[in-house]
């Protein structure tokens, strides 16, 4: 058995049904990760023994018949910003190399009861501050299928870890897309959640307003099960709806606006075979989008300046200058215009809803652009800039309306199929991916 080529629910049934032992595919994945010939640009610490102890648990649980959960002994990659008791967690910044915690995250405090077994830290852009996944002061991971691209970030090495067979399931972090983003590019699912569903307790902040906690997998069941093990409710995926009774929305105003022919052509498919299946789509006009994206300028910088404005400054040139300089955008906006910008935030959050309440999901592609070359940004910082800002648009939209957000895979390598759904109607929205997750991907 190829333990790599499954899903993490797959796995799960296997040790459920006694034909694998979450000890033997711990190793296998262990003996993965050592092998590699990218396994350090993936992941940046590595906790084997933390793994093998808690594999050696999962497998008495089982043959006992008292598993804590559909996960149990199945192992996840996390990024390096979910403290990790004992193991440095520096959310791939320089400025914060050496810092170790001396307690778990909550989430992965929940994931370990429900018998998850932790592999290690996954690189990422630094502080999570950047959609593409360049960090030169650490690593950059590698994208599988466009080889010398982007991988796509922040949550890059967690997207890499699955796409190189480094492990099932990987737990990222969405800001303003860090999930969705490298799970397009990489033509995984990812799953925003609405902001407050998880706890972001022990997780190294960006923009406390828009931080949230989210997983990469191979499918939306995985997905949903990871959340439920991080203490986000039941996942129940019983009642799915049938793609005849769903109605869809997508919104021409912005969204679909420079979107290559790549990427327009894989969502039309989508749409294509999700109309021939029965679910309604109507396009419509939303000014919400729009008026929502001037905001970003005063709400993202605002935060993360607040969050690590002193230490940028205090040790300027350290931080990877375009990310750096996007930091220093924050100390320009005033307490009273940020402020202000929530105020409105709030005010459109409401308007739009109650817009779109007929509709069961947002549809649009979940990046504009493919995955560019990282030599070409590398050497090109107005372009990083530009092509930063176009990747991070349509995901960014989630974060702003304070809703959750899923990123299903098309039948096209780095395109995907965002949808957008009600603030915490993350089950639900779940359930829809389940039911259509085969249809989008042909």
């Amino acid at each position: 058995m190829v333990f790599s080529n499954l899903s993490a629910a797959e796995l799960g049934r296997e040790i459920g049904a006694g034909r694998a032992d979450p000890v033997e595919i711990t190793e296998a994945f262990i003996e993965a990760i050592e092998a590699h010939p990218f396994g350090t640009e993936i992941y940046a610490r590595t906790t084997f023994e933390r793994a093998r102890g808690e594999a050696e648990k999962a497998s008495a649980r089982a043959k006992a018949g008292k598993r804590a959960g559909p996960l149990d002994g199945v192992p996840v990659s996390w990024k390096d910003l979910y403290d990790t008791k004992g193991i440095g967690t520096e959310s791939g910044a320089a400025l914060l190399k050496g810092r170790v915690p001396d307690a778990d995250a909550v989430v992965l405090q929940k994931a370990t009861q429900s018998g998850a077994v932790c592999l290690g830290k996954t690189h990422q852009t630094e502080f999570a501050f950047s959609g593409l996944g360049i960090n030169p002061n650490t690593a950059t991971p590698p994208n599988k299928d466009f080889p010398g691209c982007v991988p796509g970030g922040s949550s890059s090495g967690a997207a890499a870890s699955i796409t190189h067979g480094l492990a099932p399931i990987a737990i990222g972090s969405d800001t303003g897309g860090s999930v969705r983003i490298p799970a397009c590019w990489n033509s995984l699912v990812g799953m925003k959640t609405t902001h407050g569903l998880l706890s972001l307790e022990n997780v190294v902040p960006l923009c406390p307003g828009f931080d949230t906690v989210g997983p990469l997998t191979k499918t939306v069941e995985d997905a949903a099960l990871m959340i439920e093990a991080m203490g986000g409710g039941k996942a129940d995926l019983s009642d799915l709806p049938d793609a005849s009774n769903l109605r869809f929305a997508v919104v021409e105003t912005l969204a679909l606006d420079d979107c290559d022919a790549v990427q327009m052509a894989a969502f039309d498919e989508a749409i294509a075979a999700l109309t021939k299946a029965g679910a309604k789509v109507d396009t419509i006009q939303s000014s919400d989008f729009p008026d929502s994206q001037k905001l970003s300028p005063i709400l993202f910088p605002y935060e993360a300046w607040q969050a690590w404005g002193e230490l940028i400054e205090n040790n300027p040139g350290v931080t990877y200058g375009p990310v750096e300089e996007r930091f220093k955008y924050g100390r320009l906006v005033s307490v009273a215009d940020y402020e202000n910008a929530w105020a409105d935030l709030a005010k459109l959050r409401l308007r739009f809803f109650d817009s779109v309440s007929v509709y069961d999901g947002i549809l649009m592609p979940t990046v504009p652009v493919q995955p560019p070359q990282v030599d070409e940004l590398l050497a090109d910082s107005d372009k990083f800039v530009s092509v930063n800002i176009l990747a991070l648009r349509n995901t960014r939209f989630g974060n702003l309306l304070g809703t959750c957000a899923l990123t299903l895979p098309t039948n096209t390598k780095g395109a995907g199929l965002q949808i957008i759904g009600k603030p915490m109607a993350d089950i639900r929205l779940m359930k829809m991916g389940v039911a259509i997750e085969n249809l989008v991907k042909g």
